[in-house]
């Protein structure tokens, strides 16, 4: 028996019959789909050659338009990026605090801001930078959008660290406090190194939506961003809208794809890490068991705590 057989049924022989006219039927819906598309284009002159011209032929559509807006983009992302993961990782620690007064509080910001539309926490906050702040017109938007993602991304960001520290076995906390760990080396040395590399699909995935959630500042806020210059671009270059976005979204899904093969390769090395390096914890004031213990690594190895039950 083989390993797929245990979670389905093999097809027998009018099965796979009827799969195969199945996939015929669909590929023929969908080609027949895009060439009503694309003729629906081709009519309405949007696949003609001057409307892809000057994204080849022209810089300045390039120097002018698309370049500063995924540089505006790009800082946007980066800023919002370096806010939200220490925040967000500051507030999962906090959900799993053994004191209410800490816990509590936390899980009541986290649940509070990822309930709210990241879009309205920008309206709300280009709107209070406006009354309460002496930021210049020209950068309230970017302000806007940082603090929106930030707010909404730190907050999912917690609930993933609170979800992968929860992940790991309790046989890991309980080998660390054999040993005389306190609560913040337990946390620092012991299960947050081996519940980064649970977090990082979670966490890649929530870069992706910040590179694209900048867009929403530019739809409604004004902000400079790689999607709004579809507007100016259709503006100056005869109306050439399919043309504009067709770029625009292969810009999007090259600079996501270079974000997950970059988050790729360094969790690849997270994970080699692992396999041949420990964590030492150093031993503080008071402590009796502050040298190298062999039973607890930070990776969870084969003589590490979590074999320990």
């Amino acid at each position: 028996m083989s390993d797929l057989s245990v979670l389905y049924d093999a097809p027998g022989p009018r099965a796979k019959v009827r799969n195969w006219l199945y996939t015929v039927a669909f590929v023929a819906v969908f080609a027949l789909i895009a060439w009503w598309v694309l003729s629906e284009m081709a009519d309405k002159d949007q696949l003609a050659g001057e409307k892809w011209k000057p994204f080849v032929e022209d810089g300045r559509v390039w120097t002018t338009y698309l370049i500063p807006g995924l540089l505006n983009t790009l800082k946007a992302a980066f800023l919002s990026i370096a806010i939200a993961l220490p925040l967000g990782a500051l507030f999962g620690i906090g959900r799993l605090s053994e004191h209410k007064w800490v816990r509590i509080p936390a899980g009541a910001v986290v649940e509070f801001f990822r309930a709210i539309p990241v879009l309205l926490m920008m309206v709300f906050a280009n709107q209070a930078y406006a009354e309460y702040s002496t930021i210049e017109s020209e950068m309230r938007p970017l302000y806007a959008v940082i603090t929106g993602l930030v707010l909404y991304n730190a907050a999912v960001i917690a609930e993933i660290v609170r979800a992968g520290v929860l992940s790991l076995p309790y046989g890991q906390t309980d080998a660390a406090k054999a040993i005389g760990m306190r609560k913040g080396q337990l946390m620092l040395y012991v299960l947050l190194p081996q519940a980064v590399t649970a977090m990082l699909p979670a966490l890649v995935s929530q870069l992706v939506v910040i590179v694209k959630d900048t867009a929403l500042g530019g739809a409604l806020l004004g902000f400079d961003e790689l999607l709004g210059q579809v507007r100016e671009i259709t503006a100056n270059y005869g109306a050439n809208t399919i043309a504009a976005f067709t770029v625009v979204a292969l810009i999007y899904i090259l600079l996501n794809a270079l974000l997950t093969t970059l988050a790729s390769w360094v969790e690849g090395r997270v994970r080699r890490g692992k396999k041949s390096t420990g964590a030492v914890v150093a031993a503080g004031p008071g402590d009796t068991a502050g040298v190298d213990a062999p039973g607890v690594d930070a990776a969870g190895g084969p003589g590490g705590a979590g074999k320990t039950g």
